[in-house]
Order: C-alpha cells, then structure tokens, then sequence
C-alpha cells in the first residue's frame, strides 16, 4: 500500500481534527479520557459502536479472546472492543499520524496494557508465529490491493475456530475505468470485487462463511444523513476545525454519497470461520 497515495482520501487528512472535539468538551491534551469520551468523534466507519457491538457478539469476542484488528487508523473500534470485552487487541496501522494520535488517546485512556498499536504493513508484518482469535476490520481491507496476499495472511494469523470479520466497499455494477480512477484517488480504492466474489475469494483460502449481509441501502442512509448533518453545522464546523478543514471534510462526505447514491460502490458485512482442516 502507497503511504502517500492514501492522502488522496480527504478523511485521512487532518486526523489530528479529534483533539478540536475533545476541547469542545474539556478535554485538553493533558487530560485523562475514558471511551466514552470518544466515541462520537473516533468511530471513523458507518454506523459506530452499533457495528463494533455486532462483531463482538457475533464472533464471541470477550476477555480471554485475543483480537486483531487491520487498519485500525486512530484506535476508536480496538479501544471500544477492550473497554467493553477486556479482550486483548493488537492494531495495525500504517498512517504514521493515525497510529501517534491512536497511542496517545489509548494511553489516555489507560488501556495500553491490553490495546497494542503497531505501526506497519499488515502484508509485511513479521508475526513471529503469534495467533488471534478474531481478526476484525471496519472499511479499510478495499485500500489493499493484494487480496491474495491479505486473505491468506489473515487465515494464518487466525487460531483454528477462530473468526474473521469484515466490513468492506464492494462494487455494485461492473466499473469502467474512469470509475476505478476516481475510486482510487477519493477512497483510495483498490479492491472492489462484486458481493459474490468477494465471499468466493474468502472460500478460496479456505474460510468457511457464517454470516453475510449487503450494507449497501443502510450505508447508503447513514452518509446521506451525514452529509447533511455536517452541511447544517457548518458555522459550528468551521468555528472548531478551521475552513480549510471543514471544506476537505464536507468534499469527502459529498463524494461518497455521491458514489453510493449513482450506485458505483455498496457495502458489505462479513464473518467467516477458520475450521480444522
């Protein structure tokens, strides 16, 4: 994955927004927080902890679990799943910003002793034959373009019965190469299989599926919904963030829902099993 090209996605710039909300509520950077604290601002995928309450129950994540979570950008979902479970999770980000500012909020949050952050290439990373129980990642697998790679690493990482969850882009009608390209420079996209391949290329490395549902109408929803609530608060947006910030922000929500709503992208939520071969 490109650590530059990544930028194009306008919500991985100015990720350092977060500390402006936590001011609003009086949380300076010298303060301590607790997850509650956060989560309205470090939820960066749809739907919030609603999504980050599915998977634990449905991939039975609780405190002897041990948890990975791919892409894990400022920690919002790997700290939630701690704090709610005392499950143990490793997050992976490449974005050195994200992982400095995700280190500071878990450090602040006291959690450090069971959220490990590590800052690489979930490709590259060597394990040293270490195991999880659960891999989980909310919107961040479509950046990779090596799926074989991505999949077969996954399989491995996980401990035999274990799970694997995903929240993921997919594409909706075949995508010319105009599509691809806007795509790739808004998202940052760089696999959007159809429904139907990406649980067959999960069947190929030898996961079994257990659960799968298309996201695309509720996303679709939720960033319309979004999108309009950051255009009704833009006195209130530009007075905490700056202009420039708001605008990059404001650009990216319009251009996703923009995506779904001409039906280029939908979404999809997954979980699969790693059963004894």
């Amino acid at each position: 994955m490109n650590k530059s090209k990544i930028k194009s996605m306008k919500l991985y710039n100015n990720v350092g927004r977060i500390f402006n909300e936590l001011r609003e509520i009086g949380k300076d950077k010298s303060k301590l927080l607790n997850v509650e604290d956060l989560i309205k601002f470090d939820q960066l995928h749809y739907c919030g902890t609603e999504a980050v309450d599915f998977a634990i129950k449905n991939t039975q994540i609780n405190s002897k679990k041990s948890v990975l979570e791919i892409g894990s950008g400022i920690g919002g979902p790997a700290r939630y799943i701690a704090y709610k479970t005392g499950a143990s999770v490793t997050a992976v980000e490449l974005q050195a910003d994200q992982h400095k500012i995700a280190l500071d909020l878990t450090k602040r949050c006291n959690l450090l002793k069971i959220v490990n952050h590590i800052r690489d290439d979930i490709l590259n990373y060597n394990w040293k034959n270490k195991k999880f129980d659960v891999v989980v990642s909310w919107l961040a697998l479509y950046h990779i373009k090596n799926h074989n790679k991505l999949l077969k690493n996954c399989y491995n990482l996980i401990n035999e019965n274990g799970y694997f969850f995903a929240e993921d882009l997919i594409s909706i009608n075949k995508l010319s190469d105009k599509n691809l390209s806007e795509l790739s420079i808004d998202l940052y996209a760089n696999y959007l299989p159809a429904y139907e391949v990406y649980l067959n290329d999960l069947e190929k490395k030898g996961f079994k599926i257990i659960y799968h549902k298309n996201m695309t109408q509720k996303w679709a929803k939720f960033i319309r919904k979004r999108k309009l609530k950051y255009e009704d608060n833009k006195s209130r947006n530009i007075r905490v963030h700056g202009e420039k910030t708001h605008e990059s922000i404001n650009y990216f929500y319009n251009i996703v829902d923009k995506h779904f709503s001409s039906q280029k992208i939908g979404g999809i939520k997954v979980i699969a099993r790693k059963n004894k071969r």
